[in-house]
């Protein structure tokens, strides 16, 4: 059995076809799990129509509005005992008909195997790329190897993976609830000890638009950036050899400080250095403004009239904005 979960806040917007993609699996063992965090929409009379025409689809509704990741890890506490595999397909997103089938047989051919990915449609661009077509299986250790290398990456989404359920059942917290980016932490955490499948279909389709999650947290402040280097710096001992940890860490870590430096000249905003300089004082390493400074100079005497120019123009566009504002 395949426990489908749909943790859903306010997707009534989707939430037909996402279920609509679950009906239409080829592979038809399964249960269907959505839990309603406390939406005020057409979510709960959505899903409760369908689960009249089907008893595999089982409806849960919380009593009070949770995060999103306290609401997720909800979800998963409600997959049955008798599931050997959990399928997360958020209510935006959906699965093409041969998915479950797909993933469920790779997962059986491979008994170590704890995670199976496939390419994914993100829009109209195909995601989880990298490895080579004749790569169906690794070594858990080896795909996050590669993944902290910068050399593949199969973990774009939740909806994009299969995963064993006994490895959900047995941490408490499945998602870190803290952490924004903690499905990606989780994979770090759980290949460890199982392995990883993939298969080279696109079998799902994540929708891309300004209310999803990344759009609204991370994209503003580019969180991922501080993710990414975050999740090197406690992975990278594990998973890569010394001299692959502290030469590819200091590659990104240097690239982040650019990435800093050239906001300076962008005049990014307060909430912007709160968001980054919080955030490094969360993280496994200390933000020093030496190495923001050394970049900064670097940038400058790099290319001096493009970034006086960046200063320019971003002090004139705020300018403009003050003076709507007041009108």
């Amino acid at each position: 059995m395949v426990s489908v979960v749909t943790p859903v806040y306010n997707g009534d917007r989707y939430l037909e076809e996402c279920i609509q993609s679950v009906l239409s699996q080829t592979y038809q063992n399964w249960e269907y799990v959505i839990l309603n965090n406390c939406s005020t929409d057409r979510t709960q009379e959505i899903a409760e129509s369908y689960a009249k025409r089907d008893k595999r689809i089982h409806i849960n509704n919380n009593n009070e509005l949770l995060p999103i990741m306290k609401n997720w890890n909800r979800a998963l506490r409600h997959i049955s005992p008798e599931s050997k595999y959990c399928k997360v397909v958020h209510a935006d997103d959906f699965l093409f008909p041969e998915c479950l089938e797909q993933m469920v047989s790779l997962a059986e051919a491979y008994p170590t195997t704890g995670i199976v990915a496939s390419y994914s449609l993100w829009g109209n661009r195909v995601v989880s790329d990298g490895l080579p077509y004749s790569t169906e299986f690794l070594p858990g250790r080896e795909l996050c190897r590669l993944t902290l290398l910068d050399e593949v990456y199969c973990f774009w989404s939740p909806s994009s993976l299969l995963i064993l359920s006994d490895l959900i059942r047995k941490r408490e917290f499945f998602y870190n609830e803290v952490y924004l980016h903690a499905d990606v932490e989780a994979c770090y955490e759980i290949l460890q000890e199982s392995d990883f499948g993939f298969v080279h279909q696109v079998l799902t389709y994540i929708r891309k638009h300004e209310e999803s999650m990344t759009s609204l947290v991370a994209a503003p402040n580019n969180r991922i950036i501080l993710s990414n280097l975050d999740l090197l710096a406690r992975y990278g001992p594990i998973y890569l050899s010394p001299d692959e940890h502290k030469k590819h860490f200091k590659t990104k870590l240097g690239s982040y400080y650019y990435f800093l430096a050239r906001n300076l000249f962008n005049l990014r905003e307060r909430d912007f250095w709160k968001f980054h300089i919080n955030g490094m004082k969360r993280t496994s390493f200390k933000f020093r403004f030496s190495k923001l400074f050394y970049a900064l100079i670097r940038l400058f005497i790099k290319n001096p009239v493009k970034n006086i120019y960046m200063m320019i123009s971003a002090l004139a566009e705020k300018l403009k904005r003050s003076k709507s504002s007041q009108i």
